[in-house]
């Protein structure tokens, strides 16, 4: 694409001029006044080009229209969180990512400008950023653009959308924080794009004045608090195709299931016959932390033996369930049909007192072929230098596609993109799988009561 980088950074800078985002056909009237460029170079440079995320329209294949397309602007550069915590992160030149002040890129820094220096960097130029940007080709936007294209890839710099806002049927849906929330009350539909109450929503379509409050309370100036509602659908946008990425481009062995959303989450509550939405809950109600079903048609039906699905699902050594017709771990799939396992929430997002959530453990294939749990001795007595907990903690973060492991002397790096562990020196891997801890059908009862 080097030949299309006046074509690339102009078409950047309309759609970080527009909050991230345009209608293919829009973008390509408003580049044509820049650059002279053919339809059939437009299109490739923005199927081809990892600068720009093309979101088709909901129709299907046949039925999608240019005119249903939306581009998004997007990026792989972060800004460096251990920098920000002052905290060592390689140095500048080592560390891959962009060392400025956070309240510089929000526009609301209070130091820099008067007698009191800020110490964190406001040098978008500086040596290591200028490497960084050069390195992507954006060291010739603007600030407000870099800016822009940052807080909608970069997820450490704007609170997440509240999930409980968008449940139940009062004002704050299900949110218990209600007026106190640090999360964003927006209606989820609407971000997404499909929301079809239009102005008779009851959910927030804008920033309310109490959300701007707390929102300014973070740092964040007005105007991005204006432009916040078509951020977080960009956000989306990036967050679902990279989710789709994920899944679609591995081998069948080594796909990692893409954390659940509310409607494939078991509801906690109801396991302890205590949930209060009844019918309008949007979480699955069933009498287990688990569901295991098969795709019959169109409708997913239970499987029979449950519970003896699980705990073979648990062993992290089996790739299939025992009986005469085995569901396939790997493939998901039971008798060619496709099969899925609903579960409650991850225990690392809920405090210690939550009961019935789902313990995931991480383990690594050992020298004997045994599968051993991160952070537990292996059969010479070492340990990793991480455990389940914080594997399991930044897998659902989303922050970064590895994770850098020390065992004994050994340096190794984990890659959740395609579940191995590789070995810096030697370069060889060990296959990592993620498996559940066992819960019997007797001790989710014992629990319950």
């Amino acid at each position: 694409m080097s030949a299309y980088s006046r074509e690339i950074l102009q078409a950047t800078r309309l759609l970080c001029g527009s909050r991230g985002a345009m209608q293919l056909l829009q973008l390509h009237r408003k580049l044509l006044q820049r650059c002279d460029i053919t339809e059939e170079e437009f299109i490739h440079i923005m199927e081809g080009c990892s600068r720009f995320l093309l979101v088709r329209g909901p129709a299907g294949d046949a039925g999608r229209r240019p005119e249903d397309c939306t581009v998004v602007a997007q990026t792989s550069l972060r800004l460096c969180r251990s920098y920000g915590r002052e905290e060592p992160c390689g140095g500048e030149g080592v560390c891959e990512q962009l060392h400025l002040c956070r309240f510089f890129v929000y526009g609301t820094c209070r130091f820099g400008k008067g007698r009191k220096p800020c110490k964190f960097s406001h040098d978008v130029q500086s040596d290591h950023n200028y490497h960084l940007l050069r390195d992507c080709t954006l060291q010739e936007l603007r600030e407000d653009e870099l800016f822009l294209l940052l807080l909608q890839n970069d997820p450490a710099l704007l609170p997440e959308v509240c999930l409980h806002y968008n449940k139940g049927s009062g004002p704050h849906g299900c949110c218990t924080f209600m007026n106190t929330c640090t999360k964003v009350h927006l209606c989820q539909h609407f971000v997404q794009g499909d929301c079809l109450f239009g102005l008779k929503c009851k959910r927030q379509h804008a920033i309310d004045d109490h959300g701007r409050h707390l929102l300014e309370e973070r740092g964040l100036s007005g105007e991005i608090i204006q432009d916040l509602p078509f951020i977080y659908r960009n956000i989306h946008h990036l967050a679902a195709a990279a989710a789709t990425a994920a899944t679609a481009t591995l081998p069948s062995e080594n796909r990692v299931p893409v954390p659940q959303t509310d409607e494939t989450d078991i509801c906690l509550h109801f396991i302890r016959n205590s949930c209060r939405f009844h019918n309008e809950c949007r979480r699955v109600h069933f009498h287990l932390p688990y569901k295991w079903e098969v795709l019959d048609g169109n409708t997913w039906t239970d499987l029979q033996h449950m519970e003896d699905i699980e705990r073979d699902f648990c062993d992290p050594s089996k790739t299939q369930s025992s009986g005469d017709r085995p569901v396939d771990f790997l493939t998901m799939t039971h008798q060619s049909r496709r099969v899925r396992r609903l579960s409650t929430v991850s225990s690392v997002t809920k405090p210690p007192h939550y009961m019935l959530t789902t313990g995931w453990l991480w383990y690594y294939k050992g020298d004997q072929g045994t599968w051993v749990e991160y952070g537990e001795p292996d059969d010479k007595n070492r340990t990793t230098s991480v455990t389940s907990r914080t594997l399991e903690e930044v897998y659902l973060s989303a922050r970064t596609p590895e994770v850098k492991v020390v065992k004994g002397q050994r340096e190794y790096v984990i890659s959740f993109k395609d579940m191995y562990q590789r070995n810096l020196k030697h370069n060889t891997k060990r296959k990592v799988r993620r498996r559940p801890r066992f819960v019997s059908v007797a001790e989710v009862k014992k629990q319950a009561q």
